[in-house]
């Protein structure tokens, strides 16, 4: 019991039974998922869980959009093949912060992201700027996102020309075409965000809170997919890093 709620704590109440049995399994306690459920149950360690609504940034069709070349398979691979994006925002009392980041579709990495207080087409560019700093010469990865206006602007799809990238974009208004981007977003406002108390937290603070959140979620956090590893030692279990 005691381990449990310790491992429940030191993963910030993220952790529901699943998770929380597989961490006592590499610590060599072996205790039944069931048991580990009631235990959880019995001293209220629960996951908080809350619907968001989705952040748009569409604006008509503005420019011609891409062919939907993910239509909704997001198996890879291999790392940098298939990648995803999007925009949501965050509201707390000192203000609105947006996040841009890449989801790779091999294992949930996220390799680059942005934030910032405005939604601008810097938040996006800068984020694929620093993406392609990171990828091998011949890494040529289809980018998919829904039909947001930041991805019809020059500024976007210039840089995906001049990157040998390919584009790829949602039907309109269909969310499940972009749905593990938005799965990321889901799971990251669930472990870090609803149900806490930003008050008197600082923008400069949240943006922290933010980063420090996804450094976790590809270092430590541990995805059953993966055989309960995290997406870096995923790669590294596979000598990929």
């Amino acid at each position: 019991k005691v381990k449990i709620i310790k491992l429940f704590e030191e993963n910030k109440e993220r952790y529901g039974y699943r998770r929380i049995h597989s961490l006592l399994r590499k610590d060599n306690i072996i205790v039944s998922e069931k048991i580990v459920r009631q235990i959880m149950k019995d001293n209220n360690l629960v996951v908080k869980v809350r619907k968001h609504k989705k952040y748009s940034s569409y604006q008509g069709e503005i420019s011609e959009a891409a062919r939907n070349i993910i239509n909704r398979d997001f198996h890879s691979e291999k790392p940098n093949v298939k990648v995803l994006t999007d925009i949501t925002e965050f509201s707390i009392p000192a203000g609105k912060v947006y996040l841009s980041p890449i989801v790779d579709c091999f294992d949930g990495m996220i390799p680059s992201w942005t934030v910032s207080t405005n939604p601008n087409a810097d938040l996006v560019n800068s984020m694929l700027d620093d993406y392609h700093s990171k990828l091998k010469e011949d890494d040529k990865p289809i980018v998919h996102s829904d039909r947001g206006c930041h991805y019809r602007w020059p500024g976007w799809i210039n840089r995906m020309n001049k990157y040998g990238y390919t584009r790829s974009m949602s039907k309109k208004g269909c969310s499940p075409d972009n749905s593990a981007c938005e799965g990321f977003f889901g799971r990251m406002k669930n472990e870090m965000f609803y149900g806490r108390n930003f008050v008197g937290v600082t923008i400069e603070t949240f943006i922290e809170i933010i980063n420090d959140y996804i450094i976790w979620y590809n270092t430590k956090r541990i995805k059953a997919s993966l055989g309960y590893l995290s997406p870096m030692e995923y790669r590294q279990s596979l000598g990929l890093i």
